[in-house]
């Protein structure tokens, strides 16, 4: 254990493993079909850029090929693991900020101060921010950091979720899906989520409580509809679903 740790710390060993999971996730993109909900989720935000994509942990592996052209950076925490992450995210063409907050919701902690500013640059300077809504530990729990960066900013609240038919989920705390090539795949936009600029505590609750409902509700309709159960028959009209045609570039991102 203590070997395999040290080893995962050369960086030599981090690119292979980033790279090599970065071209894993092109061959399930690449042998899967996906169905997005709405049709055209990117007509949602397409007029709201720069916007903040909110996902739960564990559950936003492939995002990275729904971004069509649009310049996105993901928070990304500072750990081996998340070495390896970053790795993986910019060898798919995404942007990183590296931090994170604590259980406590805070960002004056780990890096957070430096990452919650580089955020706000980030957007200041029209990309887009995309982050895990959780409080780290504490999965499908909300924390305040990406509500107060929606109020501080002014930039809306997109919530998102993905699942694949074939996954392998894990017994851990934030119940990863390990997608699986040749799926049959959904991603669910919610509604945006706004937070006032003059946002008081009980808004910026009311907000958070917004945003876990959303994100619960995106990520139960995206496992209706791959896992074909009854409730992915929601009343939305046939033309709100659409297959994605397998038109990619070289890099496996949807193309227009």
């Amino acid at each position: 254990m203590k070997f395999a740790r040290q080893l995962t710390q050369r960086r030599w060993v981090q690119k292979t493993m980033g790279v090599a999971a970065a071209e894993y996730l092109r061959l399930v993109w690449m042998t899967s079909r996906f169905t997005m909900e709405p049709a055209d989720p990117f007509r949602l935000y397409e007029h709201e850029q720069p916007i903040i994509l909110a996902m739960w942990h564990g559950q936003h592996f492939m995002l990275p090929f729904m971004r069509r052209g649009y310049r996105f950076k993901v928070l990304i925490s500072r750990h081996i693991d998340g070495e390896i992450n970053a790795i993986a995210a910019e060898w798919l063409g995404v942007g990183t900020v590296r931090g994170s907050g604590d259980h406590g919701r805070r960002y004056n902690v780990k890096g957070g101060v430096g990452a919650f500013k580089s955020m706000m640059d980030a957007l200041a300077e029209g990309w887009n921010m995309a982050l895990t809504a959780d409080v780290p530990k504490v999965s499908r729990v909300a924390g305040l950091g990406i509500i107060k960066l929606a109020s501080t900013t002014g930039r809306p609240i997109f919530p998102v979720a993905l699942a694949t038919s074939r996954r392998i989920e894990l017994d851990n705390w934030d119940r990863s899906a390990i997608n699986l090539p040749f799926s049959h795949g959904a991603t669910v936009v919610g509604d945006p989520i706004r937070v006032p600029a003059e946002a008081d505590a009980p808004a910026l609750e009311q907000a958070r409580s917004a945003l876990e409902h959303a994100l619960n509700a995106a990520t139960e309709r995206a496992y209706a509809i791959v896992d074909r159960r009854p409730a992915a028959a929601r009343n939305a009209a046939p033309q709100e679903r659409l297959e994605i045609e397998r038109r990619v570039s070289n890099n496996g991102i949807i193309a227009d």
